[in-house]
């Protein structure tokens, strides 16, 4: 109403001015300013503005939503068990002798393989940004080392195909909940036993330690679900110890007699639910 109220008196008062153009002396007609285009612009611009403050909180209320928070005293339980799996890229650090430069051996080098894990997850709170993880893990391997000679097309294969039971023990720092989400990071050790080697006769086998001791960090993200909490993780994962053993028989050594140090690297995606 007050708009409809503005504008009529402002055409009521333009008509007197332009049909009684003699009856209004000429210093009150100034008082009256000339509707321009421009001035026009601006007297629809401010009635906008001022309408839009009335419409202002309606249009916010209409577009917001509901977030529904869910297992909302997760923190509050200090145990909580769960399982994983792992989809890794796997392989060797070849550290060369110093044979290697007067050997008839071109390169060796190791080659990256998939690797399969799964197992259990135990998560322990230690308070409200630490906690600590760990569980017990079966991994399947392959890694393998090629050597490669200046007269052979092709080159040759020493393969150690088997079963790891793996420990992680990490310290996990974790950020604020946001809602649903919230965001990490882990770092730690692995203890890695070596449970089966697999015995291929058309493959020549590597000759490797059983157990093993690693360097892991990585950084994943929490969804909290209505019956689960999903967890993805992408881990890497650093050897700190010369897995290699060289043969006790000199002849089967021709291959690896070039390899000083073994040291084992993974990078793997982790698939968690607790």
């Amino acid at each position: 109403m007050l708009t409809t109220y503005f504008w009529n008196q402002h055409n009521l008062y333009w008509q007197k001015i332009t049909n009684n153009p003699v009856k209004f002396p000429l210093h009150k007609r100034r008082e009256f300013l000339p509707v321009t285009p421009k001035r026009c612009i601006q007297y629809t611009s401010f009635l906008l503005f001022f309408l839009s403050f009335g419409f202002l909180p309606k249009a916010q209320a209409q577009h917001s939503k509901y977030v529904r928070i869910y297992d909302e005293f997760y923190d509050d339980k200090k145990v909580h068990f769960g399982f994983l799996f792992g989809f890794a890229s796997s392989r060797f650090n070849v550290y060369r002798n110093d044979k290697y430069l007067s050997d008839t051996t071109q390169n060796i080098v190791s080659p990256e393989s998939f690797a399969f894990q799964v197992g259990g997850i135990i998560n322990i709170k230690l308070n409200e940004r630490f906690d600590f993880k760990t569980g017990l893990n079966i991994a399947l391997y392959s890694r393998q080392v090629d050597y490669s000679f200046p007269n052979i097309p092709q080159p040759i294969t020493e393969i150690r195909e088997s079963t790891w039971l793996e420990v992680p023990l990490l310290l996990k720092f974790k950020s604020q909940r946001r809602g649903n989400t919230r965001m990490f990071v882990d770092a730690g050790i692995k203890l890695g036993i070596e449970a089966n080697v697999r015995k291929n006769a058309t493959i020549a086998r590597l000759n490797t330690s059983t157990n093993d001791l690693s360097l892991e960090y990585g950084i994943g993200l929490e969804r909290f679900f209505q019956f689960f909490k999903f967890t993805p993780e992408l881990r890497f994962s650093h050897g700190l110890t010369n897995i290699f053993l060289p043969p006790a028989n000199s002849s089967q050594s021709a291959l690896s007699r070039d390899i000083d140090r073994l040291q084992t690297h993974n990078v793997t995606l982790y698939l968690m639910f607790e």
